[in-house]
This record gives C-alpha cells, sequence and structure tokens, in this order.
C-alpha cells in the first residue's frame, strides 16, 4: 500500500492522468451527438494506452536500467555480429479462431551469439536503438524474410505472409520503400507476401514522415499492423494516421481472460477493439494466447486470429516447414528446439 500511496501522489500519475483528460475531453466534444454504446466503446479503446501505462508503472516497468558488463559487450558486438551472420529469425504462427488454419508467421528475432548462446531481443534491442544498428538490423530483417520465403517455396512448400517489425527509425528513412522493393525483387516475393509490423509504443520522432513511408509501402502492396496495441501513449491517435492494415492486442489484455478472477475492464476493452477494428475495416489479432479458455473467451468475442503459445511456440525456419505444410498446428502445442521459454518470450 505504501508503494502505491508514493506512487498515487507522484508526478507520474499526475502525468497519466493529465495524458487521461486530454484523450477523453476531445473525445466527448467530437462524440456529443452519438450512441451511448459507440461513445463506450470509443472511449475504453482510447483508454487501453492508459491502463497499459498505469500498469507498467506500478511494476517498475520501463524505469532506467543499469547498463551491464554484459550489454556493453553485446553493444560493442553489434556491427560486426550482423556482419558476420550471428542473428536468425524463429518464426511463430499466427491462426484463424474458426478452423485454427495458418494464416501467417511472425518473425521473431534471435542472436545466436558465439559464447553466450540464443540472446533474446529484450537484452539488445535497446542497444541498438542507441546507434545506428537498429537500422541495419531491420534491413537486414527484411531482407532475410524474403530470402526465407524464397527458400520455402523452392521446397514446395505453401506460403504464407511472414511479418517483420520495423524501427521508429526506420520508419523515418524515406529510402525504406525502395529497400524493401529491392529485397522483394532480389528474391522474386510477391508484395502481399511480406507484412511488417510498427510497434504501438514506439516513439515516432516525426510522424508526418513515418505515414507518407508507410503509405508507400501499402501502395507497394505489403501489410501493415500495428503491434502491441493498447500499451502506447497515442493508440487511437495510430489507427488514425497510419495506414494500418491489421491491429494486433496486446498479450496483457488477453492474459487473465478465461480465467476465474478475470478482470471485466479487460474484457471490455478486448471487445471494444475489435468492434474498433470491425467499423473501420481493419483485421484484428489477439496476442499471447496460452491457453484453451482464452481462446474459447475470444472466440466468443468475435477475434478472427490469434497468436500464442497455446497454438505454437517460435521455432526454426527447419521446424516451421512442417507447420507450413500441414497449414494446421499439429497437437496445438509445438516444442520449440531450444527448449522451454517463459510465458510472453514469444512476443520478443
Amino acid at each position: 500500500m505504501a508503494r502505491l500511496a508514493r506512487f498515487w501522489h507522484g508526478p507520474r500519475t499526475r502525468a497519466l492522468l493529465c495524458a487521461a483528460l486530454a484523450v477523453c475531453l476531445p473525445l466527448g466534444i467530437w462524440l456529443d451527438d452519438a450512441q451511448p454504446r459507440h461513445v463506450a466503446l470509443v472511449g475504453l479503446a482510447a483508454l487501453a494506452p492508459g491502463c497499459a501505462m498505469l500498469w507498467r508503472a506500478l511494476n517498475g516497468r520501463g524505469g532506467t536500467r543499469m547498463v551491464s558488463a554484459r550489454s556493453r559487450e553485446l553493444q560493442a558486438r553489434l556491427d560486426s555480429a550482423i556482419g558476420d551472420g550471428e542473428f536468425c529469425f524463429h518464426y511463430q504462427g499466427k491462426f484463424d479462431t474458426a478452423q485454427l488454419r495458418l494464416v501467417g508467421l511472425e518473425a521473431l528475432l534471435r542472436w545466436d551469439h558465439p559464447r553466450h548462446g540464443l540472446i533474446y531481443p529484450n537484452a539488445f534491442i535497446g542497444l541498438a536503438e542507441q546507434t545506428d544498428a537498429i537500422v541495419a538490423l531491420g534491413n537486414w530483417g527484411i531482407d532475410a524474410a524474403c530470402r526465407q520465403l524464397a527458400q520455402w517455396r523452392a521446397a514446395g512448400l505453401p506460403l504464407v505472409p511472414v511479418a517483420v517489425n520495423v524501427s521508429a527509425r526506420q520508419l523515418c528513412q524515406s529510402h525504406l520503400p525502395d529497400f524493401v522493393l529491392r529485397c522483394l525483387r532480389r528474391h522474386a516475393i510477391a508484395p502481399g507476401l511480406l507484412e511488417l509490423e510498427v510497434t504501438e509504443s514506439c516513439c515516432i520522432d516525426d510522424m508526418a514522415q513515418a505515414t507518407q513511408v508507410l503509405r508507400r509501402l501499402r501502395a507497394l502492396g505489403l501489410a501493415i499492423s500495428l503491434d502491441d496495441y493498447g500499451t502506447g501513449h497515442s493508440g487511437l491517435s495510430h489507427v488514425r494516421m497510419l495506414p494500418i492494415h491489421t491491429i494486433k492486442i496486446d498479450r496483457c489484455f488477453i492474459r487473465d481472460l478465461g480465467s476465474a478472477g478475470s478482470a471485466d475492464s479487460d474484457t471490455v476493452i478486448v471487445a471494444s477493439t475489435i468492434a474498433l477494428a470491425r467499423g473501420l475495416g481493419l483485421q484484428v489479432l489477439a496476442e499471447g494466447v496460452e491457453n484453451g479458455e482464452q481462446l474459447a473467451r475470444l472466440r466468443r468475442l468475435g477475434c478472427p486470429q490469434v497468436q500464442g503459445f497455446y497454438l505454437h511456440r517460435p521455432a526454426s525456419a527447419a521446424d516451421v516447414a512442417a507447420l507450413l505444410a500441414d497449414g494446421a498446428p499439429a497437437g496445438l502445442v509445438t516444442v520449440p528446439k531450444h527448449g522451454a521459454m517463459r510465458p510472453g518470450v514469444d512476443a520478443q
């Protein structure tokens, strides 16, 4: 309770309250003549980012961390590691909720470090974002995804779209669409097979430039997803401004769905986001589905697509070949080659 009291009277809480008012007051004016249920749906969708920010603040997430000797070692090696081919992708399947049919894959970055073994992105993406390494790493990822699609095609496997995460710094580079087009042509990949995921919580310094870049990418035929929806600072603004195709509901709203002690607010937020996406003609996908109860609840709420441990754990390209051949999860849960992982790691 003492910790909660300190937080409540702290500057972070005052900033959150100001942000909530800044969102709610314009919405109230805009929706003055709207139906009450529409006001509720849009209002809840707008407040989702604030809820997530409050949760992270109470749990000490996002604070300044001490830079360890290992972090300094990783940062010093980043540039050479990209050139030496130490990075790879593990792929996690996306499925429709109606038939559990495979509809896509997300490429999740891994660093196969010669000394430390397999390293997950939370250990090095923040370091890469401090230098130009994040751009080089992002460009490597786009080309690697196209190359892998070409290899699966050469093996006679049916293909599904592969999603790759792009950084805020990449989005502010005007030549990104030209680079993507060169990668697609080099590997003879149709644009519809490549999807770019923009993390909703990332801070885009030049929104106008990012929007222009994304519109050019959409014009090429690529799909754009808004990842981790509900955890950023301006969820509805991103939905309105960015030319997105899919909203991905963050796992923090899925974690307790279907459980005995689940919060009603999570269900309402998920339902309102699904309704928002449907009203705007967007696809919606729920991340972090880790049990049958969550899947059943999402089906009842009308969520069309899901991904998570319950259906498929991230796996190497070789292991994903069987999934592509079958088009459906084998036995629902697949075990990664490198052993069990903590819940939530599949999002990294």
